[in-house]
């Protein structure tokens, strides 16, 4: 099951609900682009490895890739987040709750922006959806505990491995280049990054890009009257514009969050740059392989906190983690609440 483009734009124009739903949706991938997105390149650009223009445009090119590939490969991502809650079986009802939890994603993701705080937008989307699902519900019969499930694993699997594997290989690496002539190890390595970013956006793609794409569909589903729709192949011309809007974020408001990760959290050289890319790109698509929905956010800056450790632990800025830690915490519950609130109000209004 799919959708064409010319049937979205005639569902878009002529059912004023799912325009509201479209909208939201391409506000949480824009707020996704300022937000999350931008950890993809951050090394990369705090580095001065390239440009962030450059940077930018071979993100939102290897975000395309990543969700088409992976989308092609193995769309179990896509599915879990799709069939993570139940919101009834009336399809009016439900995407009234959908759009109350994208509510909640844009706002909180917003928020934290605002306080240069990176929010993995991957539990935002989780916790918004689940929330709405309990309001409508009227209790957690609209969770799916078998998908809430794999969304714990990846959280473990994310935070473990990033830390781990940045560690690793940037004492693999400090090894490789010691004795070795400092300008040709810049030279090599800023080439090396360059892969490494371009690995990561591709994962963020493959990860990230479906979960929204999941929910975008979902919409568009119970836009049309399917509320009962389990499988579904996901088009090409929904894949190009969530990574255009995701670019397009990422183009306005990166910056802010590449600065906190890529500069204050740790400063990092192009070596280690590479090292904490190499550790999240094996970290995701081990993730993506095993089709457990895991968090670019966290695999990426605690990927970058290993790499910091590994060179010396003051060198890593604790103040900057301890947010970025208590921000993750709150963003369950934070978006949860949101979601149940925001899902209870726009089922009076509409």
């Amino acid at each position: 099951m799919t959708v064409s483009l010319v049937d979205f734009i005639h569902c878009f124009l002529s059912n004023k609900l799912l325009t509201f739903t479209v909208l939201l949706n391409l506000g949480v991938v824009l707020v996704n682009g300022w937000t999350d997105a931008p950890n993809a390149i951050a090394t990369c650009i705090s580095t001065g490895s390239m440009k962030p223009r450059a940077a930018i445009i071979m993100a939102a090119i290897f975000n395309f890739l990543g969700v088409f590939v992976m989308t092609t490969l193995n769309p179990t991502v896509a599915q879990t987040i799709y069939k993570m809650v139940d919101f009834g079986g009336n399809p009016h009802i439900a995407l009234v709750a959908q759009c109350a939890a994208l509510f909640a994603i844009v706002f909180w993701a917003t928020t934290a922006w605002w306080f240069a705080i990176p929010t993995s937008e991957s539990h935002a989307l989780i916790a918004g959806i689940s929330g709405a699902a309990i309001a409508v519900q009227e209790g957690i019969s609209g969770i799916n505990p078998a998908e809430w499930v794999k969304v714990f694993y990846g959280l473990g699997l994310s935070t473990a491995m990033g830390l781990c594997l940045g560690w690793a290989v940037a004492k693999v690496v400090e090894g490789i280049c010691r004795g070795s002539d400092q300008k040709e190890m810049s030279r090599i390595f800023q080439k090396a990054q360059i892969a490494g970013g371009a690995g990561v956006a591709f994962m963020h793609g493959a990860q990230d890009g479906q979960k929204f794409i999941g929910i975008f569909m979902l919409g568009i589903f119970l836009a049309q009257g399917r509320a009962n729709a389990t499988q579904f192949q996901v088009p090409i011309w929904l894949m190009i514009l969530c990574s255009v809007v995701m670019a397009l974020g990422t183009s306005i408001g990166g910056m802010r969050i590449i600065k906190s990760i890529g500069m204050d959290m740790v400063k990092l050289d192009k070596p280690q740059g590479f090292s904490a890319d190499l550790a999240a790109v094996v970290s995701l698509l081990m993730a993506s392989i095993a089709g457990i929905p895991v968090s670019t956010t966290h695999t990426k800056t605690t990927a970058i906190v290993g790499v910091g450790a590994a060179k010396q632990i003051s060198a890593v800025n604790w103040r900057i983690v301890r947010d970025m830690i208590l921000a993750w915490i709150l963003t369950f519950p934070g978006c949860g609440l949101i979601g149940f609130f925001m899902a209870k109000l726009f089922m009076i209004r509409f």
